[in-house]
């Protein structure tokens, strides 16, 4: 027998009840059996979902490192997804059999007429997930993707807004940057910054090295450790390049600028007072100019 046929037969057993009901078959007592396992179902279900699977779902978040902002939307999606098995168990026991097929297939009906409507829209929500579980950047990381750049400021299901560094906000569709090739010049503790220094064909190669090393000895900010090192690369048309390679800790977009700024001011600096040139390009122009019929113009101009 049915959960909704017990409860139904309770109810007519008990008095005065019966005397109301008379009949404990009737539609009317087995609707209201229905509509109140209905209720207690959902009802029950939904609080042990509550109690049982969110709390599992944190732990789980935290043990992944999930930031705060992570976690928000994917708590909801979990007290979603609860409510709607309490929802299918509660019309699973009221009883509730041809009006959930009903329910069902009218359901995949408009699933499929959203879906289709809304294939963009369901792109970026899956791009977000891959985000949030992914971890490619957090909020405050400085990101850069095809020729945008700019610090994260909100990630959500949808959407990620970026302020780029002119102070303009960007709302970019998570899909863009899941399906392109995300540069997060932050995302470990160290960043290696590199700048060309270009000399004389004339100066002192082992002198401008030895000075580019100790102007990043000097500076505060610039590790010990990578040490700083230089490469000779490149044998230009007015200069010889020297690529000076150092690195950073804890870096960010402004303190990436200001380093890089105050070291290559130091090392400038200290190749003025050394006497060594920073060549710039120089364009010699050759050829003539031949007048074919400068007597008759002498004339000309004398009349």
């Amino acid at each position: 027998m049915s959960i909704v046929g017990l409860f139904v037969d309770a109810l007519a057993a008990v008095t005065p009840v019966a005397d109301l009901l008379g009949d404990a078959e009737t539609q009317w007592a087995r609707t209201a059996a229905q509509a109140v396992i209905f209720v207690g179902a959902l009802v029950t279900v939904y609080i042990l979902g509550r109690l049982t699977i969110s709390p599992l779902t944190t732990r789980l978040m935290d043990a992944r490192g999930l930031d705060t902002h992570a976690k928000l939307p994917l708590q909801k999606i979990v007290s979603i997804t609860v409510f709607f098995v309490a929802l299918s168990v509660a019309f699973a026991l009221a009883g509730f059999g041809n009006f959930l097929r009903s329910l069902a297939t009218i359901g995949a009906a408009a699933t499929l007429a959203i879906g289709l409507a809304l294939q963009n829209v369901i792109r970026n929500f899956v791009a977000g997930i891959f985000i949030f579980a992914d971890r490619p950047f957090r909020i405050g990381d400085w990101i850069e993707w095809d020729d945008n750049a700019g610090v994260v400021e909100d990630i959500s299901l949808r959407v990620t807004r970026i302020r780029t560094f002119d102070n303009e906000l960007l709302t970019v569709p998570n899909s863009m940057l899941t399906d392109n090739v995300i540069k997060n010049p932050v995302a470990k503790d160290q960043l290696r910054l590199k700048f060309d220094f270009g000399i004389g064909y004339d100066d002192d190669i082992d002198l401008a090295t030895e000075i580019i090393v100790e102007e990043a000895e000097k500076h505060n900010d610039i590790l010990d450790e990578p040490a700083p090192s230089v490469r000779l690369v490149e044998l230009g048309d007015s200069d010889v390049a020297l690529q000076s390679r150092i690195w950073i800790s804890n870096p960010s977009r402004s303190d990436f600028v200001k380093t890089r700024g105050e070291y290559v001011q130091a090392v400038k600096e200290r190749f003025d007072e050394e006497g060594i040139d920073i060549p710039y390009p120089n364009r010699t122009i050759g050829g003539g100019l031949e007048l074919s019929n400068h007597t008759e113009l002498a004339e000309t101009a004398d009349d």
